[in-house]
């Protein structure tokens, strides 16, 4: 177990917390801190997010009465220092391990986690939603904050959560965390307002004495309060430039303020309590803020992996010198925009994530990072498409999710080419439920014109890719799995991949296994023990699920009675679901068992364990397969076993 501070050790609950004089909360903060950097330096996980704001994390739960008071954080990855001071120290070193407490909020895990959250942008909205259903039970006490950082400001869905907090009349709190990055630094307007707001010198001049006045609302009637309110209202928009986004839309705006200070933190915060109505409080915080290399690059220090937590250095555990899918496809990108001026890159929020920031680096022109808004960057894919450039739009597939209207109504619809390249497909491990990209095969296959494919290694990869921009027309969907790929040797010349066609791996007589994607790997890796158990299998790797290759399946249906389907996606309305379809279609008969993900959220956990969970690990197949062809491998042993007996019959 890593060491617990003298603090920190005695603090099982906020309430624990509050017993403590306000002069100690910087010590309890130091070994929070800490302890932060000494689980995740062995355990890894997000790292610099939650290092920003200990201090605002110690100073909400002095101050609110928490659980009754809620606070809801947006995302997650701020809310490392939250679990640990809500019952979860000793839990914490399991964070992201099989059956450990899971890396982000979760309202399965303990009453202190309000809202579950995993992707960006939610928190406004949930708050509200809280606050509200607190107000319509008559609980008037009870305050609710959301926690958001400014990268996650300039997603739609916070936008959409502010515009109508500011006309309900409840006791909400919006935290703005304004460290000026998501994972790579913040983008766009919204960034540049803040940066405004932050170093006007005559505002925060003033702002104190301002906040002076307001701080003792209280003291005067509803009409003093109503008249000093304008005069602040008033005053901020003259002093800044663009007038005070967040008053426009009926929040009192407070900030900004040092998020580092935690004392003046606790005085701030209490002061807020006692006025009523949607707030916005300012604060500006540093990512990483105690370790100094996650202070100065805090793209990769988001979460470094394992590192010795005295040198900083960054522990390399492997020197395979496979690349990971993502880095092919950046390269990949870079080297087909190279040849084709009608090229361009988008990415909501995730140029290094995605590996865009290899075609960004030398392409800046042509390459879009539009803020954590998966929304606006598919419809503004749609725009750019419209006007005869070709967009190569890469969200992981998890947040694809969240523009699921926009591919149907945007791009689909009118039949626009846009490629899209979902990364972190299927299972991804620690980050669990929330992050597994289970749904992309199910969802995009129901769509009219789209293209859905998923190649099974690097070059199919690059290949589907370059097939993609040589298309004649619609959407297209390339999905492709997190981690390393199958072969080190990928930068091989670009081929044609006719669209729908699929390919013989092997050749069989007695069992069929398709595959899409990735899963074709997991039959090569029991390719031996499957001829050693009598198998003489037959492996396909479809390569796409629409327009499914139908002639490879007549062939299939024709030949074989046992077929397999293995799939890293859900088995509702999957890879799986397409083959028996056109079983039943083209009324064959086979007994077909289809491996995938269940209909099941899966926890957080490495692959391999979840792969186990699910069913489709390569063991599985083998399982699989084996009970399958029992009947014949039982008579082929006893066959053998006859020919045996023979033999020895006749020796005698």
């Amino acid at each position: 177990m890593p060491e617990v501070g003298k603090y920190l050790s005695q603090i099982n609950s906020p309430d624990d917390l509050k017993r403590f004089k306000p002069e100690e909360l910087p010590a309890i903060c130091a070994e929070l801190r800490q302890y932060i950097i000494d689980v995740v330096s062995r355990h890894p996980g997000h790292f610099g997010s939650s290092l920003g704001v200990v201090e605002l994390t110690v100073a909400l739960h002095y101050i609110y009465n928490t659980p009754y008071d809620q606070l809801v954080w947006d995302v997650g990855h701020q809310a490392y220092g939250h679990k640990i001071l809500t019952g979860r120290r000793d839990l914490f070193p399991s964070n992201r391990l099989l059956h450990g407490i899971s890396g982000f909020p979760k309202r399965s895990e303990s009453e202190y986690d309000a809202f579950g959250a995993g992707h960006a942008s939610t928190s406004i909205s949930a708050a509200l939603g809280l606050a509200m259903g607190s107000k319509l039970k008559g609980e008037t006490d009870r305050n609710v904050v959301a926690i958001i950082g400014d990268g996650s400001m300039t997603g739609g869905l916070a936008f959409e959560g502010l515009n109508n907090a500011g006309v309900q009349k409840t006791n909400l709190l919006v935290i703005l965390n304004d460290n000026n990055m998501a994972i790579d630094p913040s983008v766009g307007a919204f960034k540049d307002y803040l940066v405004d707001v932050s170093t006007s010198q005559r505002y925060n001049k003033l702002k104190d004495e301002v906040w002076n006045v307001l701080g003792k609302l209280n003291r005067f009637g509803p009409n003093t309060q109503s008249l000093i309110q304008k005069i602040d209202r008033g005053v901020k928009s003259i002093l800044l430039k663009q007038g005070n986004l967040f008053e426009a839309l009926n929040f009192r705006y407070f900030g900004p303020i040092d998020g580092h200070d935690v004392i003046y933190l606790t005085k701030v915060l209490d002061d807020l309590k006692r006025i009523p109505g949607p707030k916005l409080l300012h604060v500006k915080t540093v990512k990483g803020k105690g370790f100094p290399q996650a202070e100065q690059d805090q793209t990769t220090w988001h979460a470094p992996g394992l590192f010795d937590k005295e040198t900083g250095e960054i522990i390399k555990t492997s020197s395979d010198p496979r690349p990971r899918f993502q880095d092919v496809f950046g390269h990949t990108l870079l080297e087909l925009a190279e040849r084709n001026p009608k090229i361009v890159g988008i990415t909501p929020a995730m140029p290094t994530g995605c590996s865009m920031n290899i075609m960004l680096e030398k392409m800046p022109d042509r390459t879009f990072d539009v803020g954590i808004a998966e929304e606006h960057a598919v419809t503004f894919a749609a725009g750019l498409a419209a006007q005869g450039m070709m967009p190569f739009c890469n969200i992981y597939s998890t947040f694809m999710q969240r523009a699921y209207d926009q591919i149907i109504h945007d791009v689909a619809l009118q039949n626009l080419n846009v490629v899209f390249c979902l990364d972190r497909a299927g299972i991804v491990g620690a980050d669990g439920a929330t992050h597994h990209g289970a749904f992309d095969i199910a969802f995009m296959r129901s769509i009219p014109n789209m293209t859905v494919a998923a190649p099974m290694d690097e070059c199919e990869l690059r290949n589907m890719m370059f097939t993609a921009q040589n298309r004649p027309q619609g959407p297209f969907s390339i999905r492709y799995p997190r981690g390393k790929t199958p072969n080190a040797d990928w930068q091989k010349p670009f081929e044609l991949i006719p669209i729908g066609k699929g390919r013989t791996l092997r050749e069989g007589s007695s069992l069929a296994i398709l595959t899409i994607g990735n899963t074709g790997n997991f039959v090569n890796e029991i390719s031996d023990k499957l001829l050693e158990a009598d198998i003489d299998y037959a492996h396909y790797d479809m390569r796409f699920v629409k327009p499914i290759d139908e002639e490879l399946l007549h062939k299939v249906f024709k030949k074989f009675t046992k077929i397999i389907t293995i799939e890293d996606g859900v088995l509702k309305g999957g890879f799986g679901s397409a083959v028996l379809e056109f079983m039943a279609d083209n009324q064959y008969n086979a007994e077909v068992v289809r491996l995938g993900i269940p209909d099941a959220f899966v926890e957080h956990g490495a692959s391999h364990e979840l792969y186990e969970i699910c069913g489709y690990s390569p063991n599985d197949i083998l399982n699989t397969a084996k009970k399958m062809m029992k009947p014949a491998i039982a008579n082929h042993e006893t066959h053998h076993l006859r020919i045996l007996q023979a033999f020895k019959f006749f020796k005698q």
